[in-house]
């Protein structure tokens, strides 16, 4: 499978500037984030992604398939990993020590 990046761009992120892109579509079974600010996940059964907060403060997740969201820090302060349903689409911000969910459609807690 594969990922399509748009157009590279530069960002800021928790003090270090990484070079990225504004979004991915991602076709693969296991994606970790990389700064970008919109991910689409198609085209598997299944997919496991990992918010990386080193590199990611972010991210809208499109989801056109079953997506398991992990990190290794807690999701709104109380969960390990979420999943998402197929057409859900979730946004997530980093503050101070956790991912938080700001909004979402189709969630399910794990």
């Amino acid at each position: 499978m594969a990922i399509f990046k748009s157009i590279p761009s530069k960002r800021t992120i928790n003090g270090h500037e990484i070079e990225t892109s504004e979004s991915a579509i991602v076709t693969n079974q296991n994606y970790t984030t990389n700064g970008e600010y919109a991910l689409i996940i198609k085209g598997v059964e299944n997919c496991t992604l990992i918010l990386d907060h080193k590199t990611t403060n972010h991210v809208v997740v499109k989801s056109l398939t079953n997506v398991l969201v992990k990190s290794d820090t807690l999701i709104d302060e109380e969960f390990n990993e979420v999943e998402l349903s197929k057409g859900s689409c979730v946004e997530f911000m980093y503050i101070g020590s956790f991912w938080y969910i700001l909004s979402s459609d189709g969630l399910k807690n794990s």
